[in-house]
């Protein structure tokens, strides 16, 4: 059972996609709770309106994807993308152009592990 659990096919990651209307008082107090109730529920911000969780299994997932519509404001667009953890190690994130970098080289870098630890 330990096995299947933690096989990265069945380890998952949210992203959390969203663009909010701030043009408001009313809609900038939104989009803030939003973004507050998300990292209250163990999401990090990857980029401005990109937020990402680990979750250890899918039934986890389902869980943070019931809160995350609970969560929703009013007006926007928000999108939610499950990937298993074996997909998001596919993932390519750079931070500037290094300044020897040729188009042949593309360095693969790595986000750091999932901040909050869970304990089975």
């Amino acid at each position: 059972m330990t096995e299947l659990r933690l096989n990265a096919y069945h380890i998952m990651w949210l992203f959390v996609f969203f663009d909010l209307p701030v043009t408001t008082k009313k809609e900038m107090k939104a989009a803030s709770l939003f973004r507050k109730n998300l990292e209250k529920d163990g999401f990090s911000m990857m980029q401005f309106s990109v937020y990402i969780r680990h979750c250890a299994s899918k039934e986890s997932m389902d869980v943070h994807v019931k809160r995350v519509k609970a969560l929703l404001p009013e007006s926007g667009k928000v999108s939610i993308l499950c990937v298993t953890d074996k997909q998001f190690g596919n993932i390519y994130n750079f931070w500037g152009k290094p300044k020897s970098m040729s188009k042949s080289k593309i360095e693969k870098k790595y986000i750091s592990e999932p901040i909050q630890l869970e304990i089975f």
